[in-house]
């Protein structure tokens, strides 16, 4: 994360707050240490934003820094709160790190009463289900992003064990099961991996998307619109 975005958020989790927030949840939620945040608050309050506290009590922005709150529903809170949940449980902690982030903001801002009972929601993810290999989904997601191609060793349902080069395009969730879109150049077709039965290493090779080797084609090939999976 960087650093303007780190400071950005730190205002934006203590607006709107009656209570001083822990220098601890900070760290925790943006995946640096305390005297990370220590440091941050520090140069906070020395470029003139009015955060009140100290290291070992928590801060709070002086009364009169308020912005004004989010305008949500009951079922759009609570549907932000329960994805956020989904999110942390099933999609590696790259993008939980992110959810937790955006929910910090929206929380910053809302009303302590739309807070309370936005967490009140009684739909719970147990927090990682996917107990994929560490790291799978966010270095699988990673790829992706930056169009690397993967060399896998992979094993199919009824064991069979084959080598092949792939083109990953994306990520999909069926539950408690992923699989990863891709082009393979074995089969030269769209094929379906499931990241638990594949072992990968990143090329350094880096592929451009075509019409005919495409995400838009593979949802095309699996009979389904990019709507359906937005």
């Amino acid at each position: 994360m960087r650093r303007a975005d780190r400071l950005f958020l730190i205002i934006h989790a203590l607006q709107g707050r009656r209570t001083a927030l822990p220098a601890r949840r900070l760290a925790d939620t943006l995946g640096v240490s305390l005297r990370t945040v220590y440091r941050d608050v520090a140069d906070l309050q020395t470029s003139g934003v009015p955060i009140e506290g100290e290291a070992g009590v928590g801060y709070l922005l002086r009364k009169g820094s308020d912005i004004p709150p989010l305008m949500f529903t009951a079922e759009e809170l609570e549907a932000l709160v329960v994805g956020t949940r989904f999110v942390r449980a099933f999609a590696g902690e790259r993008l939980a790190r992110g959810a937790q982030a955006a929910m910090l903001k929206i929380d910053a801002v809302l009303p302590a009463e739309w807070r309370e009972r936005a967490a009140r929601s009684r739909v719970f993810v147990p927090q990682r289900w996917y107990e994929a290999k560490a790291g799978t989904i966010d270095a699988l997601h990673e790829a992706i992003s930056a169009r690397r191609v993967l060399k896998i060793d992979y094993r199919d349902e009824s064991g069979k064990e084959s080598t092949r080069e792939i083109e990953p395009l994306c990520l999909a969730c069926w539950g408690n099961v992923w699989t990863l879109g891709a082009w393979c150049r074995l089969r030269n077709d769209y094929r379906n991996f499931r990241p638990d039965r594949m072992q990968f290493t990143v090329t350094g090779e880096i592929f451009a998307e075509t019409p005919g080797r495409s995400l838009d084609g593979y949802l095309a090939k699996m009979g389904v619109r990019r709507q359906q999976f937005e």
